[in-house]
């Protein structure tokens, strides 16, 4: 799939929205994988695993750095269920937050079902001396903490687990194929 990076300038003119005066300056993703390695990559580099946003069929997400917006839109409202924390979360097409390190705050677009109610969640923060919880904030001011090893990705959770993710054994198996054809020839 094509994607493309572009980065907002236009000016807002009277008639614009809240929306894009907030996106002004952005710097926007478009295209599925794009998306998603772009999304993975703003996780990290705010500390929280991989898997916490697991988000499906990505379309566009942006990122206005001077302020800390951040969007991400999908197809389609997507439901995930957590099995270490034993939670399900509903990620509506769209999800917003402002993000600074370690926290993803004023959140839209996200709840979880506690119960029998859907409850907004409006933020999620590193927590714990080593950071290795996530508190999670609903709006009411009521939240959860839980272990951020419950919300790796896949290749996080065989990089724990001592083993290489799949791009790269891949790669090793590859070269290791290669010197054995290598050694044949000889």
């Amino acid at each position: 799939m094509a994607s493309s990076l572009t980065v907002s300038t236009a000016a807002a003119t009277g008639a614009a929205s809240a929306a894009s005066k907030q996106r002004e300056g952005a710097e926007i993703i478009t295209g599925a994988e794009a998306c998603f390695a772009h999304s993975k990559e703003m996780l990290k580099a705010l500390g929280f695993p991989g898997g916490v946003m697991p988000l499906r069929g990505l379309e566009e997400c942006g990122w206005v750095r001077e302020t800390g917006f951040v969007w991400m839109r999908q197809r389609a409202p997507y439901e995930h269920y957590f099995r270490g924390t034993g939670t399900r979360v509903r990620y509506d097409a769209e999800v917003t937050a402002y993000v600074e390190d370690g926290r993803m705050k004023r959140m839209t677009g996200v709840r979880s079902k506690q119960v029998m109610l859907w409850v907004p969640i409006v933020e999620m923060s590193l927590d714990g001396e080593k950071k290795d919880k996530i508190y999670f904030k609903s709006n009411v001011g009521i939240g959860r903490s839980f272990p951020a090893a419950a919300f790796a990705d896949d290749e996080e959770e065989k990089e724990e687990d001592g083993e290489k993710p799949a791009a790269d054994a891949a790669k090793e198996e590859e070269g290791s194929e290669k010197k054995a054809a290598d050694a044949a020839n000889k």
